[in-house]
């Protein structure tokens, strides 16, 4: 089963992208952040033309998560659980989980677009450590069902100094700030793997490129969409990989897609 994450930046702006790219890579299952679009709006019939189930959590103008899957979807949710005895309420659509059956068993996917978290410090750094919060506590329920899950989507998040072309620049951003890394660390100290880098070491490997400065060809590019596997996920990996040629293609988004393998 071919599972990707693609946070495409707009589903109006990159729909002839983003289809391109389904009919060459023809992914299983794709996990979408920044559709930017309500659930109404969403052109639903030409992912359902090439075979997919269409499920959406999304919001006007930003954010917005969706899962296309050739394999019936069963048991979504949409909105990350908040923390229990907490008064806090959200209304960004950032989280969407959903089942699939494999030819052996279930798998859970769950597809999330982590807060950027900038400028910071300030509200929107608190937001996105808070949020971090909340993901740890769904990864610890997803650890505890024992399970193959996984959790895939732009993290905002560059875990290490080899993620990043030029990490200098980044040591004051939301995104690779010790407060950020150390929450994602802890998730992954659960007992997750993280996909890419269990198949793959050493730097240049990126999956942001911003649209100024000409990121793209000086290849100043980030790491920041990963896939975060349960154990019983982990053992059924044969393949991770980033599909960078996709970000020099006509009006891109500035992220590219990584995809896995699982056999299931």
């Amino acid at each position: 089963m071919k599972i990707a994450t693609f946070n495409i930046n707009g589903i109006k702006a990159r729909l002839p992208a983003l289809l391109a790219w389904l009919d060459e890579a023809q992914p299983d299952v794709a996990l979408l952040q920044e559709i930017k679009s309500v659930d109404e709006a969403y052109p639903r019939q030409e992912f359902e033309d090439r075979g997919y189930n269409v499920e959406t959590h999304g919001q006007k103008g930003f954010n917005g998560v969706a899962i296309l899957s050739k394999l019936p979807l069963e048991d979504v949710t949409r909105g990350l659980p908040l923390l229990k005895d907490t008064d806090e309420s959200d209304d960004q659509a950032r989280w969407i989980e959903a089942t699939v059956m494999g030819e052996h068993q279930a798998l859970r996917l769950c597809g999330l677009y982590l807060p950027n978290g900038n400028p910071c410090p300030g509200p929107k750094y608190d937001y996105k450590l808070a949020w971090m919060k909340r993901l740890e506590a769904r990864a610890k329920q997803l650890m505890n069902d024992e399970m193959p899950a996984l959790m895939a989507g732009d993290y905002n998040v560059i875990p290490q100094a080899e993620d990043a072309a030029r990490p200098q620049d980044w040591t004051e951003d939301a995104l690779f700030r010790p407060e950020t890394r150390a929450a994602y660390r802890k998730i992954l100290n659960l007992g997750f793997t993280e996909a890419f880098r269990a198949r793959t070491q050493g730097p240049e490997h990126y999956s942001f490129w911003d649209y100024q400065a000409g990121a793209w060809q000086r290849n100043n590019g980030i790491r920041i969409d990963h896939f975060l596997l349960t154990p019983q996920a982990a053992d059924l990996m044969t393949d991770c990989q980033i599909d960078s040629s996709i970000r020099g293609r006509e009006k891109p988004s500035d992220h590219v897609p990584v995809w896995i393998d699982l056999n299931i």
